[in-house]
Formats: structure tokens, sequence, C-alpha cells
């Protein structure tokens, strides 16, 4: 690796980031191996399989507890609110003491808590459950970008779509594996506690293999998104609001439509979990062939058409199609955000990516509370028609992304 290369673009500082980010660099071992790279990998994984089995209990949960649209909304607003406090002790933490712990206590925490979620059989306790899960979530979230930029800048190469990847396919098998075992007849507490012991077999492969790296001298200080990097922000955070309405909302839309069974529910996400992997494996190379600009608007223009198809299915079929072009056309979009808050010269490009990313990771987890107070006003086919139109600001605002030279 070159040691005057400038720091990979389209992730999250380091743990204590060299000058290029705006702070001292950190004196820690090499950390371009196999051993740190599988345990990175894993991390991601765990990361979108625990999110994701949560989806097809979704409506699993409305019916145990017997609640509205407004309270369900308000149940996962207590997921994103433990999510986002999470985050920024999370960040401040691994800048001070690594990002190791972190990432062990929270695969650990989204490990035990996920079969409280199946348990909780009063609002006010999922509520509490779903508090410390997204905690848990928040946490590891915010460490395993931060390990996994270290792990890319040692190799020298881009690493970064690939880690993030993974999290798609841990979405994917998630969703899958819980929609499987719940449509075999499996109960969904029995089915969390085997996503829960694969959690622990895998974080148990995690934890001895992540760098123990050298902490910062000080943690870096909060900086809010401004001028351009303001931009970028509000977009990812509409790019991640859509993949949070899919991944909480979509079983609802699909079973109280009548176009699938309760136990079947989660097929959307599912499906638009294989589009977003498969755009996410191809993304740097058709990044590089037509450039962010066609890359943002024809992704958009794609998902928008998506959610439009949804909307106007009266079959299975014609929605999972929806899910597809939705995932497809999203998978990207985020990517090209991070990279063009690399380009800007407002902020510091760490600073700015890490401002980006909190918003974004904001979105995702707070964004379907609002969704369901929304759906408790005017319905969730209504809802997702705004979500749609939310959308359709990335190809509009191209050529405003793309205006300054990546």
């Amino acid at each position: 690796m070159n040691p005057r290369a400038p720091p990979l673009r389209g992730s999250l500082p380091p743990e204590g980031a060299d000058p290029a980010w705006g702070g001292p660099a950190p004196d820690r071992p090499a950390a371009d191996s196999p051993a740190t790279r599988l345990a990175t990998r894993l991390a991601f994984l765990v990361a979108g399989f625990g999110l994701a089995c949560w989806a097809p209990l979704v409506p699993f949960a409305k019916q145990r507890l017997g609640v509205g649209d407004g309270v369900l909304g308000a149940l996962l607003l207590c997921l994103g609110v433990g999510s986002v406090v999470a985050m920024l002790w999370a960040g401040w933490f691994s800048a001070r003491h690594g990002s190791r712990p972190v990432v062990i206590a929270g695969g650990l925490g989204v490990a035990l808590l996920l079969p409280l979620l199946a348990l909780a059989d009063a609002p006010l306790t999922l509520g509490l459950a779903l508090m410390l899960f997204g905690a848990a979530l928040g946490s590891l979230d915010v460490a395993m970008n931060v390990h996994a930029l270290a792990v890319e800048r040692d190799a020298g190469r881009p690493l970064m779509s690939g880690f993030h990847a993974l999290f798609s396919v841990g979405g994917l098998l998630g969703a899958a594996a819980m929609t499987a075992l719940l449509s075999a007849g499996w109960s969904p507490l029995a089915g969390t506690l085997l996503g829960s012991g694969l959690m622990l077999a895998a974080m148990a492969l995690v934890a001895p293999r992540l760098l123990r790296a050298t902490p910062a001298a000080e943690a870096p200080t909060l900086a809010w998104p401004r001028g351009p990097v303001l931009l970028l922000a509000l977009l990812a955070g509409v790019c991640f609001l859509v993949e949070g309405a899919v991944l909480d909302w979509s079983a609802l839309l699909l079973t109280e439509g009548g176009l699938l069974a309760a136990a079947q529910g989660g097929l959307g996400f599912m499906v638009f979990s294989v589009a977003m992997t498969a755009g996410r494996f191809g993304g740097d190379a058709l990044c590089a062939r037509l450039g962010d600009r066609v890359v943002l608007t024809a992704g958009g223009l794609l998902a928008v058409g998506g959610f439009v198809l949804v909307l106007l299915a009266a079959s299975a079929g014609p929605a999972m199609a929806g899910f597809f072009c939705i995932g497809l056309g999203a998978s990207n979009l985020v990517p090209v955000l991070f990279r063009r808050a690399g380009a800007q010269t407002v902020m510091a490009p760490g600073l700015a990516i890490a401002a980006i990313s909190t918003t974004g990771y904001a979105g995702v987890l707070l964004g379907p509370a609002a969704i369901g107070f929304v759906s408790q006003l005017v319905g969730l086919p209504i809802a997702f028609a705004l979500l749609a139109a939310l959308l359709a600001l990335l190809p509009l605002l191209a050529h405003r992304v793309v205006a300054r030279p990546a």
C-alpha cells in the first residue's frame, strides 16, 4: 500500500483519522489480512441478518398486541430513537477506545435481544425491547463501518462496496430464513431463537479477528451538514427512509392488500434484498462506465417505477416485480452520494461522510415511524405513494449532486 495514498471515499472515517480526514493517525497494527476481512464481512452479515429478521415479525407483533398503525408507528419510533442515540455514543466511544468492543457488544446485543421481539405481549414491553434492539443495531452499524474503513485503507484497494454487499446478503438471508420458518409453521419465538443462535456463532468467529486498534487521543467533533453536504444528507435520508419503509411496512402492505398470507409477508423485502444485493455487487463497474449522474437518474427513475408497480398490482407477481425494481434502482444511490461527499470542499471529507451517515441511518430507523402515522391518517398505499414522490428528488436533483467533480 502506498502510504501517501489519499483516503478511499464513500465510507466513514477510520478510527482516529489521519490528517487527510481531519485528525491524528493512530498507531495500529496492519489490517490487510484474510482474518480481519472475514471478521468485517461477518459483522456486516450479522447486522443485516438481525435487522431483516424483524421484518416478517411485524404482522405477528401487530396481531399479538392488537394495535393499529399509529401505535405500531410509535413502537417503531422506539427502535429508531434507540439506534440514533446509540450511534452518537458509538462514534465517540470508537474514536476514544477503538471499534472492536463496540462491534462485539453490538453484535451480541442484536443476537440476544431478537427473541424478546417475539415474546413481548404489551406495547410498553415491545417498545422497550425495540429501543434496546435498535441501540444494539446502531452501535454495531457505526463501529463496523469504522472498522471496515481501517481494513480497506490498510488493504490499499476498495473493499467497502463488498462489505456493504454482505449487509445486503444478511438482509436477504434473514428475511428468507424467517419467512421460510414461519411458513413451515414455526412460531415467531422458535424462529428468533434459531436466528439468535446463528448470529452468536458468527460473532464467536468475529471477536478474536477484529483489529485491536490504538484509540485516538481525542474524540472527533460532531459536525452538522452544511452547503452541498446538506443536500447530500437530505437525499441520503430519503434513500434510507425508503429502505426502512420496505423493511418495516412491505409485509403489511402485501398482507392487508390481500396479495399474500401473513406467513409469506416477508417475500416483498426478500425480493427487494435480492435486487439490492445484485445491484451493489455490480455498482462500482456501473458507475465507472456510465457516471454518477446517469446512475442517480436511471436508478431513481427505476425505483419510482417500482413503487408505481407495487401500488397498482392486483396480484403477488407484479408486486414482487415492483419490489425488485425498487431494490435494483435504489442499490447504488447511497454509494454515489457518499462518493460525492468525498469530492466536495465545504467540509472535511471524513466529517461530511459521518454527517451523511448519521442522517441516512436516522432516515432508515426513524422514518418508518412517520409512515405509520401517515398510514393512520390516509392509509398505507398513499404513504407508499408519498415515498415514491420523495424518491423522485434523486433524478430531479442529480445534476446538482454531480455539479462538483469527483
